[in-house]
């Protein structure tokens, strides 16, 4: 065919990002057809992706969303090779679209696959987004954690993401009225605790939540930590080891990050009073990249 014009070269290369001599190809294997040329250009980013399966993501973005009616809320993680590619503004909006994806879907997908045939809102799926990114830093991105809490009852949704934007919480709380969820010491305690789980990092709101083989692995440590002791007092010490442990894992017997004179469920009950009914932690998920 004809030689591809500079200004159409240069065009594609905006709409890609890919180097001059690359799209100029592309347009002469697509006869000038744009569109293809940009179709074949992000299929090679998926070749991009295939010879880098092998490498790490321990770079990205967490992103996290609250819908406008607050009954919903998502955090995702979208995982990069290098901080660089996650500061990337680009990068940084697939992160958006990702998660508002997340947040309008109707069901919430059961996998970083499905998650990435979910529709941006452009005729493109997120999947689309990914690749096109690919194929302008030859990094391999992939969408990591996500999760969506949506209210079925009063109460209220908070996301945090710490100002690296490499760890967030999302967090629910119940109350008994919705009057009480706008309630400004409610509000307030959504703030500090999405804020003292991402710092202190519990795995469970209760005891009761933890997982058995986890709980009967400390016991184990601990009974083994002790075993020169009497055999009379073994047990006693052990129940203090893991009561000690529960008070570091346990979001409601932690010491408050920002007063550690009270414990979180003691920040609960002072809330519950002021908000004129019970405030509780229904659950939260902390996402960390890395």
């Amino acid at each position: 065919m004809a030689e591809i014009p500079a200004a159409i070269v240069k065009q594609l290369r905006e709409r890609t990002g890919q180097g001059m001599m690359d799209c100029k190809k592309a347009l002469m294997e697509t006869d000038g057809d744009m569109e293809k040329a940009v179709d074949l250009l992000r299929k090679k980013g998926l070749a991009v992706m295939e010879k880098r399966g092998g490498r790490e993501t321990k770079e990205g973005r967490v992103v996290g969303q609250t819908s406008d009616n607050g009954k919903s809320a998502v955090l995702v993680m979208l995982c990069s090779e290098t901080d660089f590619t996650s500061k990337n503004e680009d990068f940084q909006e697939a992160a958006q679209q990702l998660a508002r994806s997340l947040l309008q879907a109707a069901e919430v997908p059961d996998s970083a696959e499905a998650a990435g045939e979910l529709a941006v809102g452009d005729g493109r799926k997120v999947n689309d987004v990914i690749n096109e990114i690919m194929s302008k830093t030859g990094e391999k991105i992939i969408i990591g954690e996500f999760v969506r809490f949506d209210l079925t009852q009063p109460g209220m949704l908070k996301c945090y993401v710490h100002f690296n934007r490499k760890v967030g919480t999302i967090l629910q709380i119940d109350t008994e009225s919705e009057e009480a969820a706008h309630h400004p010491a409610v509000q307030d305690l959504a703030n500090d605790l999405t804020m003292h789980v991402t710092a202190a990092n519990p795995i469970a709101v209760t005891r009761d939540e933890i997982d058995s083989e986890l709980l009967a692995r400390e016991k184990e440590i601990a009974a083994a930590q002790v075993q020169n002791k009497p055999a009379n007092i073994i047990d006693k010490i052990v129940t203090g080891k893991i009561n000690k442990w529960f008070k570091q894992v346990v979001l409601l017997e932690q010491p408050f990050v920002k007063d550690d004179s009270k414990t979180v469920r003691q920040l609960m009950e002072e809330v519950s009073k002021q908000a004129g009914g019970e405030v509780a932690v229904k659950q939260f998920r902390r996402l960390q990249i890395g």
